[in-house]
């Protein structure tokens, strides 16, 4: 047994003397449960703390601050939280702006506010007119609501109340959901479910669900929403649908959630005669083509129809020539002139467009992993100001683990906003325990050098290395209609992660996780750090069982779950597996060094040479940057194909261990949550152990060792 493990399971053994749990939780109310604090001392102290609250204003907003203090601080506490219109006793919590609260005036803080912008919040321990007082105080309402979330979390995860001086403001301006939603309520890459969206219902019937999502969005700071799929009809265009996405934006607007739209570049075109086409459009003109006068007036003119139905709209996110979908490559223009057209129409009304990175044209380079750069570095600069280039965190896919996409810190004069994937394609689906925010901390750290040591993709994608008049970060989202939102209920840690790096990429991997952990599973510390140990470990086993060092895009075609490491076709190689392993009788991997690809060329020094070099290549890339015999002798002292082999089991056994420590839970976590916990992870060694079993086999025969 490893030390990881031993250490897992003598927590746990700990953890088996502490009280039950005899409730029953379907998981639907995600990380705001807000259930009684059970430590008697600490819910005094808490009474005392919190005893009354003064929030002053009467918007939407303003009245959702009050419903959620009431609701948290009653659940937590046991109690009956009172409303007042002065500071009377201690104990007192003080909501509001300076420009609304004559008590959070007088305490003279407008300077620190001014550095906080629009979302910002300060949390206070004061004296307010000679009383004990939480004051929570903000620009705006949004920063308001923002604060008590905020604060609800610190007594939920039983941090320390005393003496508060908390000062906090996002780091990335646009922190957005991607939902890959389809109109007939699909989901691409969804894993829980059919979509939350019942467009045949709206605007007449407002699902309960669109406000529990937009509030557990707010809990986090995630302020917009992409409701359609990447791949999108463009029927969300027409004034019917607009209507419903009216009904929505207005469930939205109140927990600083706006709303955005994927488009399709064709929808100007008739309606194309075939069925299914995406060729087609909602227009009536003969062409899509950006440069086109007519085009550019259709946008300017669908524009001013959405603004005057959704005034605070977003804007628009785009996939043109990529995997079919239409775009200004058809009429011999370039990815800048696409996203400029509709970045002129929305510019009037502040809106945005986000033209996603992800083309891998075959004309552009022989390599997969080279394209995306090769197309849109030379256009550094032509983009209108209005507009991100959205990049996937690496290169290919979304795989288990991937190098950094080299768009990050290549593209100084056009702000990028960072793509990761919330929803599991790569990842299991819905049936694997994998904790995502130790990979996204892996690509936020990453040092590009881009302008020198320190250049992170953080720092690129903050807008702090390169000055970027606007920053972004969206998550492709894992949501659906189960009743626990994610299909899996450790899936619900990742949506909780990205919402919380959204805010502040500094935040560690483990402080997110023991936060969701308190506020989701146990506030027993024995148990959070059993659970804990379980989650830190998960993403590097499922690498391990599935595509380590460096290996990828083994998946089966399509579906992307389980293994197909032998699967090829032509003519398009660069959709198989083959094509990215390369496995012959001399080695295996993808030579993408300077005798190879010379992927490695589109890299920053020294992080150029660093991959270049086999034996300076991080073991974790290195089939992903050359092709290794197999007799390599690795650092460990094994051969690369006994390093394998080592992964594989390696990754079969951590899951082993996750299994024997959830079984230790058992009466000390919810049962219903239990039980489905202990179900996924069945179905997780079964996949496990058939990734090593085929992939081994697969190469063996290569090996032939």
């Amino acid at each position: 047994m490893n030390s990881t493990s031993h250490i897992l399971l003598c927590i746990a053994s700990v953890f088996l003397l502490t009280g039950s749990v005899a409730c029953a939780d379907d998981g639907s109310g995600l990380w705001l449960k807000y259930h009684r604090i059970a430590d008697e001392a600490r819910l005094r102290t808490c009474r005392q703390s919190f005893s009354t609250a003064v929030v002053q204003g009467d918007s939407a907003t303003l009245r959702i601050v009050r419903e959620e203090i009431k609701r948290g601080l009653d659940g937590l506490l046991d109690a009956n939280l009172s409303f007042g219109e002065a500071i009377r006793q201690d104990g007192t919590i003080i909501v509001g702006t300076v420009q609304t609260s004559a008590p959070i005036r007088s305490l003279g803080w407008d300077t620190d506010l001014e550095k906080l912008g629009p979302e910002g919040f300060l949390i206070r321990s004061s004296q307010v007119n000679g009383h004990r007082a939480t004051v929570i105080a903000a620009n705006e309402e949004i920063g308001l609501l923002y604060g008590t979330f905020d604060l609800l979390r610190r007594v939920q995860t039983q941090a320390a109340l005393d003496k508060l001086n908390v000062t906090s403001h996002p780091r990335i301006q646009y922190r957005l959901l991607n939902h890959w939603d389809n109109m007939d309520g699909s989901i691409e890459r969804g894993y829980a479910g059919r979509s939350l969206w019942q467009w045949d219902a709206l605007p007449a019937r407002i699902d309960p669900r669109y406000r529990d999502y937009a509030r557990a969005n707010a809990s986090l700071g995630i302020n917009g929403t992409v409701v359609n799929s990447v791949n999108a009809n463009p029927i969300i265009l027409q004034p019917a649908y607009l209507e419903k996405l009216r009904a929505l934006a207005e469930v939205f607007r109140p927990y600083g959630l706006k709303l955005f739209l994927s488009i399709r570049f064709s929808s100007p075109l008739r309606p194309a005669r075939q069925a299914g086409s995406r060729r087609g459009g909602i227009g009536n003109l003969e062409t899509a083509d950006p440069l086109d006068p007519e085009v550019r007036q259709w946008w300017k003119d669908k524009a001013k129809e959405i603004y005057e139905v959704i005034p605070d709209f977003g804007g628009f996110l785009v996939k043109a020539n990529s995997e079919g979908m239409p775009g200004p490559q058809d009429y011999g223009r370039h990815h800048a002139d696409g996203a400029n057209v509709l970045a002129e129409a929305l510019a009037p009304y502040g809106g945005i467009v986000m033209w996603r990175a992800f083309v891998y044209d075959a004309k552009t380079d022989p390599d997969r992993a080279k394209r995306a750069y090769k197309e849109f570095v030379p256009l550094d600069g032509v983009f209108a100001p209005n507009v991100f280039v959205q990049a996937k965190n690496g290169p290919i896919d979304f795989q288990p683990r991937e190098p950094v996409h080299p768009l990050f810190g290549a593209m100084p004069k056009t702000p990028l906003m960072l793509e990761l994937q919330i929803t599991q394609e790569y990842l299991g689906h819905s049936k694997h325990l994998v904790y995502l925010a130790p990979m996204w901390k892996e690509y936020l750290d990453f040092d590009t050098h881009a302008e020198g040591p320190g250049s992170s993709v953080a720092k690129v994608t903050d807008g702090s290395l390169h000055d970027y008049a606007m920053t972004g970060i969206a998550g492709v989202a894992n949501t659906g209609s189960d009743a626990n939102w994610c299909g899996h209920l450790f899936a619900q840690a990742n949506w909780y992660a990205f919402g919380r790096l959204a805010w502040d990429h500094q935040l560690s991997a483990e402080t997110i996780a023991d936060e969701w952990i308190r506020m989701t599973l146990s506030r027993d510390e024995q148990a959070g750090q059993t659970v804990r140990l379980m989650m830190m470990g998960s993403w590097e086993a499922c690498i391990s069982y599935m595509t380590p060092l460096g290996l990828h895009h083994i998946m089966q075609a399509g579906f992307h779950y389980g293994p197909q490491p032998s699967y090829a076709r032509a003519p398009r190689e660069d959709w198989t597996s083959v094509y990215y392993h390369r496995a012959d009788s001399n080695g295996v991997g993808f030579d993408r060094s300077s005798t190879g690809s010379n992927a490695t060329s589109q890299y920053f020094s020294p992080v150029r040479e660093r991959f270049d070099d086999v034996a300076t290549c991080p073991e974790k890339y290195l089939l992903w940057f050359h092709h290794v015999p197999w007799d390599h002798k690795m650092a460990s002292g094994r051969t690369l194909w006994q390093e394998i082999r080592r992964h594989y089991d390696a990754g079969i056994e951590y899951v082993k261990q996750m299994q024997e420590t959830w079984e230790t839970l058992k009466g000390r976590v919810d049962p219903e949550i239990f039980s489905h916990v202990q179900t996924k992870l069945e179905t997780q060694l079964q996949d496990a152990t058939l990734w090593r079993d085929t992939c081994l086999a697969y190469f063996q025969t290569f090996a032939q060792e």
